[in-house]
């Protein structure tokens, strides 16, 4: 195995020559073919001349793209390619046609795919418009169909011009780059006056004279690629570095290409249905990205164990009052339902039509015949059993129906526990005051047959005291006020106590204030009265106010406490044994 010999085994010297074979040498590799390190790679949508994201983009018949912005000063000055020092004029350059989505991401014309740092891009030479290869290659290439596909412009093969070529990234190297390799200042006149002008030396004390120094003895410009990018570790590798170059190559995270936004409160569990919507209609905007839905108050509030707080409410009728607990918790759907009712005066002059002795009593339907009413939404809603709620005692309230999601306006009392409807009625509260006026009604003479009361048993109105679900509203209302006022105080620097110093100090309000008797004195001295200090002071010193009126010392003085003597060694003898 070894060289010449018949080891097993290489050495180390044996496998670092340079007829080695390795990741990085072998079969005769030579060191100045070896993979370059400082490789840094140009965004497909930034300028090459500027650095940064064009807003204008050009590009050459080479593929290098500026923005007209930066590039016409540079020819008007130069008259030459930045990036390889080849004659340029302004005739040559080829103004760029991007197609952008709803979010601003730069996309294909035809698929509406977003383009990134891994898309192969090509643009025609004619029309200037910019499209992914595997477009142009499907639709024209193979097609042979040579007309532009968004303006029906005739063009050849020699007219595709490559923008970016992920297989191919030579020629988005930085460090190739003829101006930075040289030096050259690529800012104009203005730009420089801007920058020149954005310190005032005189304002800034003894760092002016730094700054005057520095610009006397201003060294030789240097080359300014690692000015602008970050510079890759020497141990990686190039295939790292492609997979790195969208977090390394300097693009702020306000402009980076997918940005990752924050989920709101009310978001749901489904998306917008705007992809699917523009995939299969040609009348709407295109749509790529899988946003959540919103969902409004009324359907944020309305999951169970959203609103936990109950509610309260008073049903009016001719015989008295009875006294309602709602618990929206299991049953919010209902809650809402009967509370928007009560409040929309739905159940004003409303009678009971069914009255069961030790049973239940059932009203709600407008009409009084018991096959009407309908809910606040005009419809049907579904059952709510997801909860411990039970028919296991007098005066539960639940919802009347007739069959499986079928609830409206009507509802019930029960006279007694009636375990065998639960699971088949929503409750969704319980009488917690004016059980004789239940028990009055009660024992109200009924029909033989339909067990209608002889007497109108009338519900005069329902007055809601506590909305569960206005008072949920309104504590994260206070909440949301809250963050923002911490989050603005934080901005400012936290409250009087919570402010440091740079060094951590903590800043009292009362630090930088004018003692009224010890305005001379420094450390200690000036929060306490002034007069008899030093070392001879030995009155007691009596509570000192500050500017704020605090008391921040309180002390005696007195004779020094002695030390107490140290014991002798050995044991001594043993009296106290």
């Amino acid at each position: 195995m070894g060289k010449g010999t018949d080891k097993l085994y290489i050495t180390h010297s044996e496998w670092a020559s340079e007829d080695a074979y390795s990741a990085s040498a072998g079969s005769g590799l030579s060191k100045s073919n070896a993979p370059d390190n400082t490789f840094k790679r140009l965004p497909f949508n930034f300028c090459a001349l500027s650095l940064q994201p064009f807003k204008s983009p050009a590009c050459t018949s080479d593929g290098t793209t500026f923005d007209i912005d930066n590039i016409l000063p540079w020819l008007s000055k130069h008259g030459t390619n930045p990036v390889n020092g080849q004659p340029l004029k302004t005739t040559d350059l080829i103004k760029l046609h991007f197609l952008k989505n709803d979010e601003g991401e730069m996309v294909d014309p035809v698929t509406y795919k977003v383009f990134t740092d891994n898309t192969h891009l090509v643009a025609v030479g004619n029309t200037g418009n910019v499209y992914a290869w595997d477009t142009v290659e499907r639709l024209n290439v193979k097609a042979k169909m040579w007309k532009d596909l968004l303006s029906d412009v005739e063009f050849g093969r020699k007219d595709i011009i490559t923008l970016q070529d992920p297989l191919n990234v030579k020629d988005r190297n930085l460090s190739d780059f003829k101006y930075l390799r040289e030096g050259v200042n690529t800012l104009t006149e203005e730009q420089q006056r801007e920058r020149n002008a954005g310190v005032n030396k005189s304002a800034l004390g003894s760092a002016a004279s730094v700054l005057k120094d520095k610009d006397t003895a201003a060294a030789p410009a240097k080359p300014q690629v690692g000015k602008y990018l970050y510079q890759q570790p020497s141990s990686t590798s190039p295939s790292t570095s492609l997979t790195k170059t969208s977090s390394t190559n300097g693009i702020p995270k306000s402009q980076a290409l997918h940005t990752s936004k924050a989920i709101p409160y009310n978001a749901a569990q489904h998306t917008t249905g705007q992809a699917a919507a523009s995939f299969t209609s040609t009348g709407l905007t295109p749509h790529t990205g899988g946003d959540l839905a919103l969902l409004s108050d009324e359907e944020y509030m309305l999951k169970p164990r959203r609103v936990k707080k109950p509610g309260y409410a008073r049903i009016s009728t001719n015989h008295g009052d009875i006294n309602l607990e709602l618990l929206p918790e299991f049953a919010p759907k209902a809650v809402w339902n009967f509370v928007q009712l009560s409040q929309k005066g739905y159940y004003n002059g409303v009678v009971f039509h069914r009255n069961i002795r030790n049973f239940m009593l059932q009203g709600g339907d407008p009409t009084g015949t018991g096959k009407g009413g309908a809910s606040i939404w005009n419809k049907n809603f579904a059952d709510e059993f997801d909860g411990p709620l039970s028919h296991d005692a007098r005066g539960v309230v639940s919802m009347a129906n007739k069959g499986k999601d079928t609830n409206g306006s009507q509802f019930f009392i029960t006279y007694r526990p009636c375990k065998h409807l639960d699971r088949k009625h929503t409750i969704f509260a319980r009488v917690v005051g004016g059980t004789d006026t239940l028990s009055k009604i009660e024992n109200v003479e009924v029909s033989e047959g339909e067990k209608r009361p002889v007497v109108d048993v009338r519900m005069d109105g329902v007055v809601v005291f506590v909305d569960p679900f206005e008072e949920f509203l309104r504590e994260k209302r206070e909440r949301d006020r809250e963050v923002v006022e911490r989050e603005e105080l934080r901005r400012m620097g936290g409250t009087e106590d919570e402010r440091v110093t740079w060094t951590g100090k903590r800043v009292r309000g009362g630090a930088k204030g004018e003692g009224d008797g010890a305005a001379g004195l420094q450390g200690v001295g000036r929060y306490l009265a002034g007069g008899g200090g030093g070392a001879a002071a030995t009155a007691t010193a009596t509570a000192t106010p500050t500017n704020n009126g605090q008391v921040l010392a309180e002390w005696e003085s007195g004779e020094p406490v002695k030390k107490k003597l140290k014991a002798g060694g050995g044991f001594g003898n043993f009296d106290n044994w």
